[in-house]
């Protein structure tokens, strides 16, 4: 007897407004009778960076509870899944329980989502803890990056906010672009740090298309490898590093990612009064359908 069933599915373009120039995402919904293992199974055949499982919360403060996979483990947070199934869940007939704000339950707690100003929509960044790089690593990052054009003055910081970043400042967005890291080298570093990968990033010009312009180079571990097309946990890390060490340009600003991959990606990032930072854009969906699960 065939036990197998339909399950919806989509896949979302995350952080940008033009099909194929964002960061897609998986998101599978009404995903409260898989275990673990089904899970990662399914996030292994979709092959993303991550896939989003939507279930029902069991916080009274949360409209729904995900939990984020990559193709080799389960993430306790992640920027452009939570950006992502927010707009897919919504996307298809779910009305928030209050206007403008939703919660999300992951496993670093309650994220909570916001309608902007601008229309656009944008996560809550979640607490990072932040630790300076110990300078006698700063020789081994410049052999990894291959670039002597890191920025030293402002430190490079490991910034855990449930995906553990490695941040660094470079002097311009084109060092920034031109860098082609040692990939082995480039593992020994961050993984010394305590980190999966290496966000880098560098202000452009006053006449550029954004404030600033970002990579992230994954070096396994829950990451996976090689580079990330739009990186919201990173763009999170990023905001509440320039606000601890005081770099933040203004109360609002603009990134840039994804092109050396040939990507669009677009990420605002704004900082209440009240000590919120929200890291936010637009998604669109690509595929919408669904898929037979035993």
């Amino acid at each position: 007897m065939n036990t197998a069933r339909t399950v919806r599915f989509r896949q979302i373009d995350a952080f940008t407004s033009v099909p194929f120039k964002g960061n897609p995402l998986a998101v599978v919904f009404d995903a409260d009778d898989f275990d673990t293992a089904q899970m990662q199974a399914i996030a292994r055949w979709t092959n993303l960076s991550e896939t989003v499982f939507l279930l029902q919360p069991d916080h009274p403060d949360a409209d729904y509870r995900v939990r984020i996979f990559t193709t080799g483990g389960e993430l306790p947070f992640a920027g452009h899944p939570t950006l992502g199934s927010a707009y897919a869940l919504r996307d298809s007939g779910y009305r928030p329980r209050q206007p403008g704000r939703m919660v999300q339950q992951c496993g670093v707690g309650l994220v909570e989502l916001s309608e902007r100003d601008d229309g656009h929509w944008a996560f809550a960044a979640p607490p990072a803890r932040i630790t300076p790089l110990p300078t006698e690593h700063h020789a081994a990052l410049v052999h990894a990056l291959g670039s002597s054009a890191i920025d030293f003055d402002t430190p490079p910081c490991a910034v855990d906010n449930g995906a553990p970043w490695l941040v660094l400042r470079m002097h311009s967005a084109a060092n920034c672009l031109a860098v082609q890291p040692d990939a082995t080298a480039l593992a020994a570093v961050t993984h010394a740090a305590g980190t999966h990968g290496v966000a880098i990033y560098a202000p452009h010009d006053a006449e550029g298309p954004t404030h600033f312009e970002m990579r992230c180079l994954m070096s396994g571990g829950d990451f996976g490898l090689g580079e990330d097309p739009v990186t919201g946990s990173a763009n999170a890390a990023l905001a509440c590093l320039l606000d601890a060490q005081g770099k933040r340009p203004s109360a609002t600003y603009n990134v840039r990612q994804g092109t050396v991959l040939e990507r669009d990606g677009r990420v605002a990032i704004s900082h209440d009064d009240d000590g919120h930072i929200w890291i936010g854009g637009d998604c669109v969906t690509v595929i919408e359908g669904s898929f037979w699960h035993p």
